[in-house]
């Protein structure tokens, strides 16, 4: 069912199953098992830190090992994940809109209402459960970046990608360069982080309304003042990059992209590994390093982080690869899964805050308490069980075709009534 068109209203309502990709949403399906596998950290709230203020230090050879491992292969690598694929989904709208004949301000305007409304959502689930909320954080970003470069062309797009890479290495660069030339390597690559992070989500408050208030104002910070900084950062180039390649149809059509998704995925995975290694052998105690250079604005953590961007691009590569792969088999063993998981990306949003659902009663002091007892490993367990669990939902929601329940909410409030029902 398209919709009539009408004077400041979308040609169309949103993306019907037969217009799907599989890359793109089996990337986001394996995307929400890294986010929620990194987002264990924060709650075990009552482990002691490193530096840096993100993986425990305590703990069995094991729990060294998985925290070792989320080190270089996940911490603030699935986020830039989710950045490429957040400004790929909008390029696509936008096109999609534009394509059956809404204007390219309504279908702006249409974007505009849907970074709003994920703001809304966003700041929602902060207050109620989750501090480090991710959907009002790219609700600001995508709200100014479209604003400034939906309606771009493909050279501004180009030219403002190698701008957005120039930013962010200078202003990564920026604390290093100060403190060498005032003669100390590290007088303000900056402060050990400790347990801030644990005490910016609230977990460890046992009143849940004053963890909500805590929340509460982390929530609006990174919302309101991180996210515009986001502008000199990793996310606005995963952004930017995120859009060239929905104009290219780079996941929808991978076979004729070959080339340039294989040395996408060797050079990005290989960058973003080898540069979280210092950060997490310090971590373990291979490498005797100063507290400072592992602290959250430290030279580790810069160079963990800044790379962490090119892993984020190297995980669309092979996943994308691997989804053209699987796709081009004539005898396909583990549909089934591949079904299940490209589910929980049709319904990313849905299963997004469903993780924070089962996470936080159970795990924050002011529910059941459970992150105070759990360790690195056994914490990874529970996130992997998580995670599976809403694989199980998402996947019964597509053998019944209806969508997740915040998609359709979204689609709702994004289109209207008419327009939410279109398949």
């Amino acid at each position: 069912m398209t919709l009539t068109k009408t004077a400041g209203r979308p040609a169309r309502g949103g993306v019907r199953p037969g217009e799907r990709a599989l890359a793109p949403d089996l990337a986001r399906g394996i995307m929400l098992l890294g986010i929620v596998l990194s987002n264990t950290a924060f709650h075990l709230w009552a482990a002691p830190r490193g530096p840096a203020g993100w993986q425990p230090v305590d703990g069995s050879w094991l729990d060294h090992t998985v925290q070792f491992t989320m080190i270089i292969m996940l911490d603030l690598r699935f986020y830039p994940l989710f950045a490429f694929l957040f400004g790929y989904g909008m390029m696509q709208l936008y096109l999609r809109q534009t394509t059956a004949g809404t204007g390219e301000r309504d279908a702006v305007k249409l974007l505009r209402r849907r970074s709003l409304w994920l703001i809304v959502i966003g700041l929602l689930h902060a207050c109620l459960l989750m501090a480090g909320d991710i959907l009002g954080y790219y609700g600001v970003l995508s709200l100014i970046v479209g604003f400034a470069f939906l309606r771009r062309g493909e050279r501004t797009l180009r030219v403002w990608s190698a701008i957005a890479v120039a930013l962010m290495l200078l202003f990564a660069a920026a604390p290093v360069v100060v403190a060498l030339l005032q003669g100390d390597p590290l007088a303000t690559v900056g402060d050990a982080g400790g347990d801030a992070g644990d005490r910016a989500y609230g977990a460890y408050q046992e009143s849940w309304l004053d963890a909500a208030g805590t929340r509460a104002v982390t929530g609006l910070f990174l919302t309101f003042a991180i996210a515009p900084l986001a502008m000199v950062s990793g996310a606005f180039v995963l952004f930017l990059l995120g859009f060239l390649a929905a104009r290219h149809r780079v996941l929808e059509e991978p076979g004729r992209h070959l080339c340039l998704l294989r040395r996408t995925a060797v050079i990005g995975i290989a960058v973003g590994w080898l540069g979280a290694l210092p950060a997490a052998l310090a971590h373990i105690g291979v490498l005797d390093v100063p507290a400072d250079m592992q602290s959250e604005s430290g030279v580790l953590t810069t160079l963990r982080d800044v790379t962490g961007n090119a892993a984020g691009i190297g995980y669309v590569a092979a996943l994308t690869l691997l989804a053209h792969w699987w796709s081009g088999r004539t005898r396909r063993r583990g549909a089934t899964a591949v079904t299940a998981v490209a589910s929980v990306g049709k319904r990313s949003m849905s299963c997004y805050l469903a993780h924070s659902l089962l996470f936080a009663p159970l795990l924050a002091a002011w529910g059941l308490g459970l992150g105070e007892h759990l360790g690195s490993a056994t914490m990874a367990l529970f996130g992997l069980g998580v995670w599976l669990i809403t694989v199980a939902g998402a996947y019964a929601l597509e053998r019944a075709g209806r969508r997740g329940p915040a998609e359709a909410v979204l689609r709702r409030l994004m289109y209207g009534p008419a327009g939410s029902r279109t398949r």
